[in-house]
């Protein structure tokens, strides 16, 4: 399943909406997207969104989609 990661560069600052990033990721569940994340980056995670469907087509055609490999 591919997921949406939406992130902050840095654990240490406030987290704000204008400096928010996502990156793409494929995993079997959440929690394993999630973990993935927290133990290759320094990031810190807002929120994981799944995406399927027409909305994963979206996202591969509208958006700068590059799938991160950890």
């Amino acid at each position: 399943m591919i997921y949406k990661v939406f992130y902050q560069e840095s654990k240490e600052q406030n987290p704000k909406r204008e400096q928010t990033k996502a990156l793409y990721i494929d995993a079997e569940t959440e929690v394993l997207a999630r973990q993935l994340v927290e133990d290759n980056t320094p990031y810190n995670i807002e929120f994981l969104q799944l995406l399927e469907g027409n909305h994963l087509e979206y996202e591969k055609e509208n958006t700068d989609f590059t799938l991160t490999e950890f």
